[in-house]
């Protein structure tokens, strides 16, 4: 039987493939694409992700946590969450069919309605593998994960290229994104093989919505607010605008939100198996927070020094306009790994009412920056986010000291040296790029000074994070 911390490294480990490469792949063939499409093409799609994300919330309404975090779950529990799932996807794709005169309307862009109607498939598509991708949790069986996602970004990054590379514009994107939702549920399918019963209970029903209604709440909460900066950017502004600035996101995205992605996956189902075990639960805690940290900050530090030869080598001189805002967006993203691991505990202790409080206080506060902010232009918005960010660390902390005595204050003072060792390496990166003047040798001697300074700084001041993290990497490798 494999310990917890065996269970724990090769979940990581098949997590992070599973997103870093995956999302890796599809990384370099959004490269590829954006250097074929038009700013304009990306906002015209980034102008839908408040009413895509949100309609996907409500979809899962958080019964994939709750069937994770049961302990007595049965096939009832899995049949019942899985045609509420169908059922609430088909109400969603009626609905946006109907309200894309509207969308379209509001935006001023007449492409829109069309759009809308054929990407609203995708809620269809995604509600028929909720259950499979909840038993992949469950077993903590992140290698068939990351095969399902490796085939899937292959196959529909070639199809989305293909029809950018023939003219298709906004639509290449389009058909990118319905492939994707399309191959992923059919491939779950596949691999997990699982019938559900011709049953629907109600007590079912009504025991984990009890702990998912919180958090679908919190859940909404947290997509409305992530996705209404570009819905403003897009009404205030303008489709380009917005194309540069969701661009910048997509960058700061891929190493940021793909850990907490990592993160989120394999802390909740570990953290969740000694929910009453304090002592256990409070030492993994802590270890996970401090490792994150240790691999984010220098990574969102470092991408904001390398930022300005980074995006014209890799995007072309027309995407000029993402370099600020990328280096502004690296600041706030930087802590969402620790916002994760925070909230993660919340509801690995059952406390989704803590977890919806602290999202309505976080979410009133970005409403408040977001109106202080907005009329001063894209760029102050970007730098209310890291003031929004920094904010939120000191309410997710709050009750965190309440469940296991580990507040803002000890986290900070545990975190205080990766920060300030990342920040170092940042200023020499920065400073070695404007050395030369070569695009190439900027960004190629920027990663390797940066690398070599953070490595060989952690091995020389005996960062703890930094030998726990050679120590694991030679077990796989063994």
């Amino acid at each position: 039987m494999a310990s917890l911390k065996e269970k724990t490294v090769k979940g990581v480990m098949w997590s992070g493939i599973d997103r870093f490469s995956t999302q890796g792949i599809q990384f370099l063939f959004s490269i590829l694409i954006a250097r074929l499409l038009l700013p304009s093409d990306y906002g015209v799609v980034a102008m839908l992700n408040i009413f895509i994300s949100v309609s996907l919330a409500f979809i899962d309404s958080g019964f994939g946590t709750a069937l994770v975090r049961k302990q007595d779950r049965t096939d009832t529990d899995f049949s019942t969450v899985f045609y509420f799932n169908i059922v609430v996807g088909l109400f969603f794709y009626a609905l946006l069919w109907f309200a894309s005169p509207y969308i379209a309307a509001f935006y001023k862009i007449p492409l829109l309605e069309d759009v809308t109607k054929v990407f609203a498939l995708t809620f269809v598509f995604s509600s028929l593998s909720g259950i499979q991708s909840a038993k992949l949790s469950i077993a903590l069986d992140f290698k068939t994960r990351a095969k399902i996602s490796i085939i899937t970004v292959v196959f529909t990054g070639v199809v989305g290229l293909w029809m950018a590379y023939s003219g298709f514009g906004v639509w290449a994107l389009v058909a990118q994104q319905l492939c994707s939702s399309l191959l992923r549920s059919i491939l779950l399918w596949v691999f997990v093989r699982w019938i559900p019963l011709w049953t629907f209970s109600w007590k079912s029903f009504r025991e984990m919505f009890s702990f998912g209604s919180k958090l679908l709440a919190s859940g909404l909460l947290d997509t409305i607010y992530g996705n209404l900066s570009a819905l403003i950017v897009g009404r205030v502004f303008s489709s380009h605008i917005l194309g540069l600035y969701s661009r910048a996101g997509s960058f700061v995205q891929f190493p940021s939100s793909n850990l907490t992605g990592i993160l989120q996956s394999v802390t909740f189902p570990v953290l969740s198996s000694i929910q009453n075990e304090t002592e256990r639960l409070s030492h993994a805690y802590k270890h996970f927070l401090r490792l994150s940290a240790f691999i984010i900050f220098p990574l969102m530090v470092g991408m904001a020094a390398v930022a300005d030869p980074m995006v014209r080598l890799i995007l072309t001189d027309k995407w000029e306009g993402t370099i600020y805002l990328l280096q502004i967006l690296c600041f706030s993203s930087m802590w969402y790994p620790i916002h994760a691991i925070n909230l993660s505990l919340l509801q690995v202790k059952g406390r989704s009412d803590f977890f919806l409080k602290v999202e309505i206080i976080k979410k009133i506060q970005g409403v408040i920056i977001l109106c202080v902010t907005v009329p001063l232009g894209i760029v102050a918005m970007c730098y209310g986010g890291i003031v929004g960010s920094l904010l939120a660390l000191v309410y997710n902390t709050y009750y965190t000291k309440r469940l296991i005595g580990y507040g803002y204050v000890a986290q900070m003072k545990d975190l205080l040296h990766i920060l300030v060792h990342s920040l170092v390496m940042g200023v020499l990166v920065w400073l070695t790029v404007q050395a030369f003047g070569s695009l190439w040798w900027q960004l190629v001697v920027g990663i390797l000074t940066g690398a070599v300074y953070y490595l060989g700084g952690a091995k020389l001041m005996r960062f703890e994070e930094f030998d726990e993290l050679v120590t694991l990497v030679r077990k796989k490798g063994k």
